[in-house]
């Protein structure tokens, strides 16, 4: 079983999500979805089942009958975590040999009009393509909404999620001193991710120095160094599947008075972003919020990314807090607020927060200090 999910909701969860998303195929005129393993396929059953040359879909007609899961007979033991049982799901199991593209066309109308997954590799995309009318479609538009929008227990998960990825920072004491290498830092972080609640560590950028200026900088073989600026951004999986992402910066040693200086202004971008969030804003305010204080300052072209992203069964999903998405926020909503600033050659700098939409504004799954920790 891989590490992502060893755990799921109670069976009702997903059985309400099938029916959720049959509503919203109706919607889009569409008589199927297909979703082979992914995010999609453990949302929807909670399967943690992985994507091979050997098909795994999921069927879901638009026409209320049950849904299958067409599935090689040696992978049947992926399907018994999650909820596919419990749900009364039909299983249709293959061997070598026997064509699993026909036993989807089976349960499928000719000229079906279907939506995929988007994880689906061309690999069965192109066979399953022959049952469609024109096309397929990607399912993402279909089942956005529902994954956009969180439940009590998705909100919980990503709350352990936070306060585990908290307590890691809360050690970085441990770990960050002078003399030791971004890699062997790097190291010491992924055990200690795992220790503090995660299944797994899903990223770990350690960027000292001048490699703070990369934003998706991993970790490299630099000493580092005292009075380096040092950007830990951090996260993996909590049971079942949801994702912390945080991101504090720090220095050894007393910071330059520009170094302060700055970090204030960025401390006041994320924290003025995070305020403007509720329900009623759009994405793109939210970013104009942090954008403007940088800006207004004259940091405005060190800030070179979107400040933040969704956040749930995937570190980066919709909703999308960028420039031009002009989404309407909704309760139950989750995503980063992370306003960076970039020196290349220098150093960089990013705060970074998950946080939920509430009734009256937003509830941040992180807790430790923002501004800049000395070590």
């Amino acid at each position: 079983m891989s590490a992502h999910t060893t755990a799921r909701f109670a069976a009702d969860v997903y059985g309400q999500r099938l029916e959720r998303a049959v509503e919203l195929m109706r919607a889009a005129h569409l008589d199927a979805l297909l979703i082979t393993p992914g995010p999609d396929l453990r949302y929807l059953i909670g399967s943690d089942a992985q994507s091979f040359e050997r098909l795994t879909c999921l069927v879901i007609p638009a026409d209320g009958s049950t849904p299958s899961v067409v599935i090689p007979k040696l992978e049947l033991a992926a399907l018994a975590g999650s909820a596919a049982g419990e749900l009364g799901l039909r299983v249709l199991d293959w061997v070598d040999g026997v064509d699993p593209y026909q036993l989807v066309r089976s349960i499928l109308h000719a000229g079906s009009r279907i939506a995929v997954a988007d994880a689906m590799p061309a690999l069965h995309l192109i066979p399953l393509a022959e049952s469609t009318t024109g096309l397929p479609s990607s399912a993402t538009p279909v089942l956005r909404r529902s994954r956009m929008i969180k439940d009590e227990a998705e909100i919980e998960a990503l709350r352990r999620a936070g306060a585990a990825i908290d307590r890691v920072h809360a050690r970085m004491g441990e770990f960050l001193r002078a003399g030791r290498t971004e890699a062997e830092v790097s190291a010491d972080i992924t055990a200690a991710i795992v220790e503090e609640g995660h299944t797994e560590a899903e990223f770990v950028i350690v960027g000292s120095g001048p490699n703070g200026a990369v934003p998706h900088h991993s970790c490299s073989e630099r000493v580092i160094e005292d009075g380096d600026v040092v950007v830990i951004d951090i996260g993996g999986p909590v049971p079942p599947g949801y994702y912390s992402d945080s991101t504090r910066t720090y220095v050894l040693g007393q910071p330059s008075k520009q170094v302060a200086d700055r970090m204030a202004l960025l401390e006041q971008a994320q924290a003025a972003a995070v305020a403007a969030v509720r329900p009623g804003a759009t994405a793109a305010s939210i970013d104009a919020a942090a954008r403007t204080v940088l800006t207004d300052a004259g940091l405005g072209e060190a800030f070179v990314h979107r400040t933040g992203h969704g956040i749930g069964l995937s570190v980066h999903e919709e909703p999308y807090i960028m420039t031009g998405n002009d989404l309407v926020l909704e309760p139950g909503m989750a995503f980063s607020i992370e306003p960076g600033i970039y020196f290349p050659g220098q150093w960089g700098a990013r705060i970074e927060d998950i946080v939920v939409v509430t009734d009256d504004g937003a509830e941040p799954m992180n807790q430790r200090p923002h501004g800049l920790t000395v070590l």
